[in-house]
């Protein structure tokens, strides 16, 4: 670690070796050169939309026909770059270039007539021509869903897009009118509330430049920038190594918004790091999945989820992120706290500082990522620039890095594009095919029935319901997207939600959060799986580890829904309580976790000890949980509750360690 990190181990985002292998197709020259054409394509339409620049002309594309133009563009990269099996990972066949074909074709047809679309209600009453068109590009859809993001996603989306046609044959519960295949296909592709509906609406119109300015970041440098400026002020630390994991990965997952491609960019530095100063490999793994999955909440940038969610609210991005900040915050600082208690207690010290980066040479070498940041909150805080910023904080970004030592050569710039093209493709297969969920919940009006059979079971009881949600949120989770899960459950679950009167954007950050922790929990711990492979340690065991160290995101959701107040939704008063209660409440449970209190020392082993870090974790849930809200407790109960907890843990093992000193000073030595 003497000289500065110039290049991550994956500056493409993050995909091993052999997760190219197996999702990506290794392109030929030829193949490679169309994709950045198109990935070029994709950017000068959404830039030409955006900044409503009429193609410098004064031709103003229609919303409708902006949308079939670029879907068709992007579903094309898609067939491109996903094989439909193993059998073509290195070349485009026969059928791939076929379906390509029929995508231009069809959504040309679609472009051309678009007006036609809007003002005949084709979703409703299309012609013939229009009915069997939409019908193949269903399907189409429905491949490139699986293609992008497997087979879970996949069968979901086929049985909510056929829904609508059995949907009478079913019990009452979910039943609905059933309605012929033919219209509900052009309810599907010619409407706006199914395949165009708001998730591919808010990818084609705000998502897709915080994607390419994500991209541009990490093949610039801002990845190793990162690293360096964590590890130049955190390396040193006892547990350095780690606390450079928790830095470092939360700004990547922020870029990228992807869990497993962040644990694979900064895994392959942090986790060797980790592993030198003593750590064991499923601590390690464990640390970075967690890192890794947390940036995928953390404000600026969130991923795709941010921007969907505040159109599902219709509320601004920057209304979403600033409710983020506390959430997070609150699952950083206790990854931060317990990586510091499992390190002080096994003794675990820092880095030498003569290894290390300097923060000096890294703030002369990088100062430029941080300028680019600040513009972009700035424009989107105080301009309200959402859909432009990140295009121009792109811009800056690109001008500033070709009078710098990251200069991008011709190359390297086109390794950018083939990745942006990829996130791209990724993306778009992905959210086109949930689209059609939307739609099918939609055309049959079962969303609002699914939402108060909710309440009913739950017997109008919200903490049930919440632990119903919260289960269903974690299964969905499970070999889906954050932002597919996401998007289902904000039509099905937080209807009911806030029908038993909770804080709209709290529920929907609920749902968000526990859809997200199927990264980190087992069975099915994607972000522990993939950290794994990295450290070479059994998946299981690694998830383990990484759940018993994200156990404080189990309880946050919970804590913001009982009191909005953590989402900087009260007064400043409130807020300002509710957030210092929280994290000296996180404080504990860490200790409580890792067996380490500040000022304690080790809390013991045995029964004891587990009877001391119980006591001491039930004192800070209970600090955590705000005052007020849906509980009603007050401060003043919540805070007793939480010194007769800590009292008596503290109580407990200071008994315990006097009386085991006792003990050895009785002990008679042998003769």
């Amino acid at each position: 670690m003497s000289e500065a990190v110039t290049e991550t181990e994956s500056p493409d985002g993050g995909s091993s070796k052999q997760e190219k292998s197996l999702r990506y197709r290794e392109l030929s020259e030829a193949w490679r050169k169309i994709m950045a054409a198109m990935t070029a394509c994709s950017i000068i339409l959404a830039v030409n939309q955006i900044f409503n620049l009429g193609f410098f002309v004064g031709y103003v594309v229609l919303d409708s026909r902006y949308m079939y133009m670029i879907t068709g563009v992007m579903l094309c990269m898609v067939f491109i770059t996903f094989p439909a099996n193993k059998h073509s990972p290195t070349h485009v066949p026969w059928y791939d270039i076929g379906i390509m074909v029929v995508i231009a074709i069809i959504f040309s047809y679609y472009a051309y007539f678009a007006e036609r679309i809007v003002l005949e209600a084709w979703e409703y009453a299309a012609p013939q021509i229009g009915v069997w068109l939409a019908l193949v590009t269903w399907v189409i859809v429905l491949e490139a869903g699986r293609r992008a993001g497997g087979w879970p996603v996949f069968a979901i989306v086929l049985v909510f897009s056929l829904y609508p046609t059995f949907a009478a044959s079913l019990p009452n519960v979910v039943a609905a009118l059933s309605i012929p295949i033919q219209e509900v296909a052009i309810f599907h592709i010619l409407g706006e509330e199914s395949l165009f509906g708001i998730p591919m609406r808010v990818f084609a119109q705000l998502v897709f430049g915080f994607l390419v300015f994500g991209i541009s970041l990490q093949f610039t440098g801002g990845g190793p920038f990162f690293i360096n400026l964590a590890f130049a002020l955190l390396g040193h630390l006892r547990g350095g190594p780690a606390k450079v994991s928790i830095f470092s990965s939360g700004l990547m997952g922020s870029m990228s918004g992807g869990p497993i491609s962040n644990v694979l960019t900064t895994g392959p530095l942090s986790i060797p790091a980790m592993r030198r100063i003593g750590f064991s490999k499923e601590y390690a793994s464990g640390v970075e999945a967690c890192a890794s999955t947390g940036g995928v909440f953390m404000p600026p940038i969130m991923g795709a989820t941010a921007f969907v969610m505040a159109s599902f609210l219709n509320v601004s991005y920057v209304t979403v992120a600033v409710a983020a900040i506390v959430p997070s915050v609150l699952y950083f600082f206790g990854l931060f706290m317990q990586i510091d208690a499992y390190a002080a207690r096994h003794n675990l010290q820092g880095l030498p500082k003569d290894e290390l980066p300097k923060v000096g040479k890294v703030f002369r070498e990088g100062w430029y990522f941080i300028a680019v940041f600040i513009a972009l909150i700035w424009m989107l805080v105080y301009l309200q620039r959402e859909a432009v910023a990140p295009f121009y904080a792109t811009g800056l970004l690109l001008v500033i890095n070709q009078f710098t030592v990251h200069k991008l050569s011709f190359d390297r710039f086109m390794q950018l594009v083939a990745q942006m093209g990829k996130l791209l493709a990724e993306l778009a297969g992905i959210l086109a095919a949930i689209g059609l969920i939307i739609g099918g919940l939609a055309v049959t009006g079962i969303a609002g029935t699914i939402a108060n059979d909710l309440v009913y079971l739950a017997g109008e009881n919200v903490v049930i319901l919440l632990v119903m949600g919260a289960l269903t949120s974690f299964i969905l989770g499970i070999g889906m997207t954050v932002t597919a899960a996401y998007i289902f459950l904000a039509i099905v679950l937080v209807p009911a939600l806030t029908n038993s009167g909770l804080d709209p954007l709290a529920s929907h950050m609920f749902v968000m959060y526990w859809g997200m922790l199927s990264f980190i929990t087992p069975p099915v711990a994607l972000a522990a799986f993939a950290a794994a492979s990295v450290a070479n340690v059994s998946p299981m065991r690694a998830g383990v580890e990484a759940m018993r160290l994200g156990a404080i995101i189990y309880f946050v959701p919970f804590f913001f829904v009982f009191n909005p107040a953590l989402l900087l939704q009260a007064s400043w008063g409130e807020n300002l309580q509710a957030i210092t209660t929280a994290l000296i409440g996180v404080a504990l449970v860490s200790a409580a976790l890792q067996g380490y209190l500040i000022g304690l020392g080790d809390l013991g082993g045995g029964s004891r000890g587990i009877l001391v870090r119980v006591l001491i974790g039930i004192s800070g849930l209970s600090l955590a949980l705000p005052a007020g809200g849906l509980f009603g407790f007050s401060q003043t109960f919540l805070v007793v509750v939480t010194l007769i907890f800590l009292g008596a843990g503290i109580g407990i093992r200071q008994v315990f360690s006097l009386n085991s000193k006792s003990g050895s000073k009785l002990e008679v030595p042998p003769d």
